[in-house]
Parts: C-alpha cells; structure tokens; sequence
C-alpha cells in the first residue's frame, strides 16, 4: 500500500510540474506574439512589457508554489481528500 501512496504522490508532483511547465510555454508564445504585434504596430510606444510583467508575477508564483513551497501541495491534496469524503458520505 505504501508504494501506490508513493506513487500517487508521486504523479501529483509530475502533473503539477507538467502543468507549470505548460503555464510557462503559454507565456512565451503568447508574450513573443504581443512582442511582435506591438514592435509591428505601435513601435513608438513598447506596450507589450505590461501583460509580460504581469503574467510574469503569475508564472513566478506559480512557480514558487511547485518548486519551492511543496507543502502548499500537500495541503491542496488533504482538501481533495476531504471534500471527496463529503460526497462520498452524502454531506454538503
């Protein structure tokens, strides 16, 4: 039982750091697009650095919360678990 557990956790850990890695990729093409856009038509004012700042805070906390501050994950886990035991029961 152990080792399912392990592996459980395990594919949680994998599929957040696919998850964040997708987030990332998103960024970059979309942020090279709206690089493009504006340097294409509006060059005199560099509009596109305020959506890649602000998206940048999301993907750095996105970040933080995969690779630095793992137990948030733990947390998020224990949530599940209980909310899946409120329906399993019948409760609301």
């Amino acid at each position: 039982m152990e080792r399912d557990e392990a592996r459980r956790r395990a594919q949680r850990t994998v599929n957040y750091r696919i998850g964040f890695y997708i987030h990332l990729a998103v960024y970059v093409v979309v942020n090279v697009l709206l690089v493009a856009i504006n340097l294409m038509c509006s060059p005199q004012y560099l509009w596109f650095f305020w959506p890649l700042c602000g998206w940048g805070i999301g993907i750095f906390f996105h970040a933080l919360g995969v690779f630095v501050f793992r137990s948030g994950l733990a947390v998020k886990e224990r949530m599940v678990e209980r909310e899946t035991e409120k329906l399993m029961s019948g409760k609301k």
